[in-house]
């Protein structure tokens, strides 16, 4: 701005303030965001990235950075601001562009939108729980891998976080199991602006943050003043020094800082400041009213020695990786296919093939034994449930489980979670710890329990990220627990979900082949495992192999040109199996298609699809317990849905499946009814539904 020589202090305000106006500038220019929390957040973030974050802006993916994550999204152009200054691919032209069609600085974080975002973050406490997750990983690794002598895995998680994510329940989810698994790595700053959209954060939200942390098992670091950048960077090296507990920062500070009039107000928090005022706040903070988007050039230097000094620390880590791979071949081996990605030589190489002598059997029960096999060869795949490890099968046996210490009943070495009844942040742990990299994460629980997960997967669906999401307890197959716990509308929730894929596959050779794709997957996808015991189907196991990584397959043919096609997933396949016997018995050739991803389906060339449900054949019947609604896309206009478009029961699953029309018998009847009359038909099963719709249905009234 001018030559005047700077002290250390004025620099550091000049520095925080181009922070501060990169933000508002784009914000303005854009006539929509967020100034506020940036405006207030800038001396913690200016710190932090000067003075202590690790990072290679040449290379952001470098594996043994320091994380940092944003996770009140929504104060994004303050991590923009820190990227241009820093020197990643985030140009000044890329701010101007701020909240624009097609640019690298979106209106919240998107991962693989913009060079150094770790996380997508938005939804208030996510990207909390995605810190924890990815300072899950980093621990895991660095006692895997690092030896005596050889350090190669060790960095930093650090997430700044807001009132609103304090609110969130996610957030208490995860710090709760963070502090239990004193997680010393993990450092999170509490922007305690007390402001929230609706005014103070007193008409909603006046519980004592600091004790609750405290109670948590949290180390608490309380800064009266963020302005003050000595107490801030005191702050952080005490905080780094403290190894056995997560520390949480808490930062008071004033949103909208130095704007005359908004400060401190709801109005500084999700829209633009205004031409006015900004001209009043540039002048109060000494700022000049133009040239916008200004970086004085005695800045410049300052971020970039904290770029340098990360690049430097690449170079270093290469040289160590170097040492490590001469002393440990082996070792070194297996922690550059967890830093690549790449799944070890030979990982299937123990997946068995069952046989029908070996049924019946539920497919929870042999996805859990696919996931001990799997996990014998693949020295970095975790897991773990919501506390429900007895019910899905989840647990790695023959491993310890991820603890602190052998007294709470494992090691940080250890494979199997302990998440706690903590279905959200379990989902967005799992989701750190794929987007961190270096290990396979998988977290499971009830299928009616997915809802609460909800959130967390669909971030890993905008992210790609390999999140896998095992659900059992698949239908209301798992009959007494009733209609809290019998999922319906589920699956298609699921499917309806861009970028999701949700397997559900019929018997213990489909369940091997489900989870041989799972792991070839770059993206999310979710396993539906039944609780009730199911038979082994008799088939060519390489034919099921292919037909499973395509989404659908016939499982059984007519002997002719099929009249009828009978399409299942799950349990339901051997009943449509059952019915074939019994169709064919009346000279009714029968086509039995197993139908597990209708994702996987989707994405197979049209003749292929046509090969598997000829469009010449219009009398299909679609055979699921779960919502019809879908269906008819598979089935067309002809065809017909045995479906449960209500809720269950409490009863043995037997029963319950019987009054539903799910027996082999009713199936073969409402096939050959529906090549008949198919109106006649699709009648008769929407009596079958209304039959067991509660409370008169939607519009009854009092």
């Amino acid at each position: 701005m001018n030559n005047t020589p700077q002290t250390p202090e004025s620099l550091d305000q000049l520095c925080i303030n181009t922070i501060r106006f990169l933000a508002v500038d784009a914000v303005e220019k854009a006539n929509s965001g967020h100034p506020g929390a940036p405006m207030g957040l800038a001396p913690i973030a200016y710190t932090l990235w000067t003075k202590h974050l690790t990072f290679d802006p040449k290379d952001p993916s470098w594996f043994n950075r320091d994380r940092f994550i944003l996770s009140n999204g929504h104060a994004s152009m303050l991590h923009y601001a820190l990227l241009h200054l820093c020197g990643y691919d985030v140009s000044i032209d890329d701010l101007k562009q701020f909240r624009q069609w097609g640019s690298k600085t979106p209106g919240h974080p998107e991962r693989g939108e913009t060079p150094g975002i770790e996380v997508t973050t938005g939804p208030l406490g996510q990207g909390f729980a995605n810190a924890v997750g990815m300072a899950i990983a980093e621990q895991f690794l660095a006692s895997t891998f690092n030896q005596a002598d050889h350090e190669v895995i060790g960095h930093f998680t650090y997430v700044f976080a807001g009132d609103g994510c304090m609110e969130e329940g996610i957030t208490s989810e995860a710090a709760s199991l963070a502090g239990h698994l004193q997680l010393g790595k993990l450092i999170a700053f509490y922007d305690d602006n007390k402001i929230t959209i609706d005014g103070s954060t007193n008409i909603a939200f006046t519980e004592d943050v600091s004790k609750r942390f405290e109670a948590y098992h949290w180390h608490v670091i309380d800064v009266p003043n963020p302005n003050d950048v000595d107490a801030v960077d005191h702050a952080i090296r005490i905080a780094k020094s403290v190894l056995d507990k997560p520390t949480l920062i808490v930062c008071h500070t004033h949103i909208g800082y130095g704007s005359p009039n908004k400060q401190d107000t709801s109005k500084a928090h999700g829209s633009p400041l205004g031409k006015a005022e900004v001209a009043l706040t540039k002048e109060h903070l000494g700022w000049p009213l133009a040239p916008t988007f200004l970086v004085p050039n005695e800045v410049i230097p300052v971020f970039a020695a904290a770029a340098m000094r990360g690049i430097d620390a690449h170079k270093h880590w290469h040289n160590n990786i170097a040492n490590y791979a001469s002393a440990l071949p082996e070792l070194s081996l297996a922690l550059d296919d967890a830093i690549r990605d790449v799944l070890p030589n030979g990982w299937e190489a123990d997946l068995p093939v069952y046989k029908t002598s070996d049924g019946p059997i539920a497919t929870r029960t042999i996805g859990g034994k696919i996931m001990n096999v799997l996990a014998g060869r693949i020295p970095t795949m975790m897991s773990g449930s919501a506390d429900l490890n007895e019910s899905t099968f989840t647990k790695l046996e023959s491993w310890d489980d991820f603890e602190p210490s052998p007294l709470k009943g494992g090691t940080y070495s250890g494979r199997t979670i302990n998440f706690g009844i903590r279905e959200h942040a379990m989902g967005a742990i799992i989701n750190g710890m794929a987007a961190h990299g270096g290990v396979h994460p998988s977290g499971s629980t009830f299928f009616t329990f997915s809802d609460y997960m909800r959130g967390s997967v669909r971030l890993s669906a905008i992210m790609n990220l390999p999140s896998r999401f095992v659900w059992t307890h698949d239908s209301v197959g798992l009959g007494e627990d009733g209609p809290t716990h019998q999922p319906v509308e589920h699956l298609m929730s699921l499917r309806a979900m861009p970028n999701f894929a949700i397997i559900r596959p019929a018997d213990a050779n489909e369940t091997v082949q489900a989870w041989r794709c799972l792991m070839k997957l770059t993206g999310p996808a979710g396993i539906a495992l039944s609780r009730q015991k199911l038979p082994v189907i008799d088939q060519d196991n390489y034919a099921k192999a292919e037909g499973l990584a395509r989404g659908a397959y016939i499982l059984s043919d007519a002997m002719s040109a099929p009249e009828i096609i009978l399409i299942a997933t799950g349990s339901e396949v051997h009943l449509a199996l059952e019915a074939q016997i019994i169709l064919e018995e009346k000279g009714l050739m029968t086509r039995v298609v197993s139908m597990p991803c209708w994702e996987f389906f989707e994405e197979q060339p049209q003749s292929y699809r046509e090969l598997v449900l000829p469009s010449d054949v219009s009398c299909r019947l679609s055979i699921e317990l779960g919502v019809s609604f879908g269906w008819e896309r598979w089935v067309g206009p002809s065809g017909a849905s045995l479906s449960v478009d209500h809720f269950g029961a409490s009863a043995p699953y037997e029963k319950i499946l019987e009054s539903f029309g799910f027996t082999a018998a009713y199936i073969a009847r409402i096939a050959e009814k529906l090549l008949q009359d198919p109106i006649e038909a699709q009648r008769e099963l929407q009596d079958l539904q209304s039959r067991f719709a509660r409370h008169g249905g939607h519009t009854a009234s009092k």
